[in-house]
């Protein structure tokens, strides 16, 4: 019994975007804010593009660019979701450089943003980073505050 403990296999999810991480409990939408969709953190952007935070499979590009569906090797499912009510941009301020079936590594350009289109046209640029499956996984969100894509780890996955 203890060696199936401690042969879980921890995935630590890295910033897709630099910013400051918050709580999704601070999301101005209750879908994210309640966990509708499942745990996970968010960011406030300050600039840049979003990275991929894991080694994984692109299993879903909105046709509106606004959010991203990677699997990890592991099963985890992440989605990011840029913005709020930015589905009603149709796509305008962003550039995805990945599609569905893509390979992704820690770190790799995903989707090109237009962070001051976004701020004027959408309700918000807070960003939910959300494990969709995380019913199935145990999640550790790191006590921080700063991050930078592909490197800070926001937090760490483990199967229940």
């Amino acid at each position: 019994m203890l060696s199936r403990f401690f042969n879980k296999r921890k995935l630590q999810i890295l910033a897709p975007v630099k910013g400051e991480m918050l709580p999704l409990e601070q999301v101005p939408d209750p879908v994210f804010s309640e966990k509708m969709m499942g745990d996970g953190v968010a960011i406030m952007p300050e600039d840049g593009g979003i990275h991929s935070p894991i080694e994984g499979t692109v299993i879903l590009v909105a046709d509106t660019k606004h959010a991203i569906g990677i699997r990890a090797n592991d099963g985890t499912e992440l989605l990011i979701h840029i913005g709020l009510e930015t589905v009603s941009l149709h796509g305008k301020g962003f550039e995805t450089l990945v599609e569905t079936g893509d390979s992704v590594s820690i770190g790799q350009l995903l989707i090109e943003v237009d962070w001051k289109f976004v701020k004027e046209n959408a309700t918000s640029i807070i960003t939910p980073i959300i494990i969709t499956n995380s019913a199935e996984k145990q999640i550790q969100l790191e006590p921080i505050k700063k991050c930078n894509p592909g490197e800070t780890v926001l937090m760490t996955v483990t199967p229940k």
